[in-house]
């Protein structure tokens, strides 16, 4: 069905993004494609959906692709039909169903008579039954245009999808609709996400490193069992290996202390023998020359040893190279931080809540923050911010100190450098060489203080913003996260998860990743309707 043959692809500035890649695809087979931020996993879908064409290698298909995109913003300029590729043939219909039957009509649509059938039931299957096919993709939400695409599969009934991040912009119950397409469908699939529960659905995991794809024969909780047992075994050989390391530099000083005393005793021994004293000098040239053998063989065997922990520590994953050390909140556990009293919020004369607000968030508690896409998620994050206010009963702010990160992470300001942005969270006066180090657990190295923020990506944002946490003086009281998955890998994602965990402060989480909310022990929901 799909065969990928020593695909290799180069960056525009020529640096090699991935190269000998091998991947073959069975007609009906489910793939989930995973791995870290800047693997290549979005450009090698582009690549097998014709969008890209590879340096070398060869790509066969046996049958025309369709690709959902993760990015839709280039398409804003476009109409929905233009977006979906069927522009043509709706206007070559419409035209020969009002009398023009003509050629160049009836080559356009290609005996497919069931196009505008076929729109209609898969618009109406995605909750787009009011959405104008040849109105701008520009006036669309990015649920929306993700619902566009997905309907697209419908209308197109390929034999082969390509679907990149397809959960990224969907609520929850157009989430459990693309997880019942992907349980159900005979078509086959091959599928970047890092969406967990979507990647638990897919029999086959497909990991893309600097070492080309290696194949799981199994969903995403198999090939997390198959990672950890392979990283238990780094471990294991990283700590040989430092135990191997220690004797090998106790059994060097042993030795040398050993050469030492025979060296002074048979000096002690030539002394008493009253030697001349060109004999006492070709004794001692000896001796260290002795000596320095010695420790040049051993000095070869500490530097092997050496450089394979090296190797051995480089390979282990990012997870167990942090050090992750947030504060936490001051505040006694119980504190009555927000209390809303019929709240609501109008815009213009129509309420946003069907009914009126009332809860209490007390400090320590963790929320989820929930509704379908429209429900005014980030309105209630303004009003509980103190950056807007109620149009309708009230909402009382106790003291304290909130933050509030969004899925863009834009509090990292992208015209400063890393160590400059670390530096406008040091409350507390920390050396430089302080913040240097914490920079370091958070695994940005000298490489990397001076890069500008707007260089990094959005698992680098979240890692430094974390960084940045563990420099202020205090930690915030209410952390606030809206959607901050959406733009992680897994292993970013995890990275996150332990941070969250180890923060003791209040919590309110904006997520449609159920399995990150139950990582992160979200004990209370606010449901939102519209």
């Amino acid at each position: 069905m799909l065969t990928l043959q020593s695909i290799t692809y180069l960056h525009p500035n020529r640096d090699v993004l991935f190269e000998n890649l091998h991947l073959s695809v069975q007609a009906h087979e489910k793939i989930a494609l995973i791995g870290n931020n800047g693997a290549g996993k979005s450009t090698l879908l582009r690549l097998i959906a014709g969008i890209l064409t590879p340096v070398a290698g060869i790509i066969r298909r046996d049958a025309a692709p369709y690709y959902v995109p993760q990015h839709t913003g280039q398409y804003n300029d476009s109409s929905v039909a233009e977006a979906l590729g069927i522009d043509r043939k709706l206007k070559a219909l419409q035209s020969i169903l009002a009398g023009d039957v003509s050629e160049a009509n009836m080559t356009v649509l290609e005996d497919d008579w069931t196009i505008e059938e076929r729109c209609t039931e898969a618009f109406a299957e995605w909750g787009l039954s009011d959405i104008d096919l040849f109105g701008p993709m520009a006036a669309l939400s990015g649920g929306q245009k993700t619902k566009v695409f997905l309907a697209g599969i419908r209308i197109h009934q390929p034999e082969l999808v390509l679907m990149d991040e397809p959960s990224n912009h969907l609520d929850a119950p157009a989430r459990q609709q693309l997880y019942d397409y992907i349980t159900n469908t005979r078509q086959t699939l091959v599928v970047v996400s890092h969406d967990r529960t979507l990647l638990n659905l897919i029999d086959t995991v497909c990991e893309l490193d600097r070492d080309g794809i290696t194949r799981y024969g199994g969903n995403y909780d198999f090939y997390v069992e198959q990672k950890e047992l392979a990283a238990g075994a780094l471990q294991q050989d990283v700590k040989s290996m430092e135990k191997a390391l220690r004797k090998a530099r106790e059994t060097e000083r042993e030795a040398i202390e050993r050469q030492q005393k025979l060296d002074a005793r048979g000096k002690k021994k030539q002394e008493k023998a009253g030697l001349p004293t060109i004999s006492m000098n070709t004794f001692r040239n000896n001796a260290e020359k002795s000596t320095a053998r010695l420790k040049g063989v051993h000095a070869d065997k500490i530097d092997n040893l050496s450089q394979e922990l090296q190797q051995l520590r480089a390979a282990l994953p990012d997870m167990d190279k942090m050090k992750i050390d947030l504060d936490h909140s001051h505040l006694h556990k119980g504190k009555v931080l927000i209390t809303a009293k019929d709240l609501n919020y109008a815009y213009g004369d129509k309420p946003l809540w069907p009914t009126a607000l009332n809860f209490q968030l007390r400090s320590g508690e963790r929320w989820a923050l929930n509704g379908p896409n429209g429900s005014g998620k980030t309105t209630l994050i303004r009003l509980i911010l103190g950056t807007l206010a109620p149009t309708a009963g009230l909402l009382e702010r106790a003291e304290m100190n909130a933050l509030y990160i969004d899925q863009d992470y834009s509090l990292v300001q992208g015209d400063i450098s890393v160590y400059e942005q670390a530096q406008t969270f040091n409350s507390g006066a920390l050396e430089e060489y302080e913040i240097k180090t914490r920079l370091n657990r958070f695994l940005f190295t000298r490489a990397d203080w001076d890069k500008p923020c707007n260089a990094l990506s959005g698992g680098e944002k979240m890692r430094l913003l974390l960084c940045c946490l563990t420099i202020g003086n205090q930690a915030p009281d209410l952390i606030i996260l809206d959607e901050p998955t959406n733009n992680l890998d897994i292993q970013n994602i995890g990275i996150l998860t332990a941070a969250v965990n180890e923060y003791k402060g209040t919590l309110i989480l904006v997520s449609h990743d159920a399995r990150f909310l139950q990582e992160t022990g979200v004990g209370q929901e606010l449901l939102l309707e519209n």
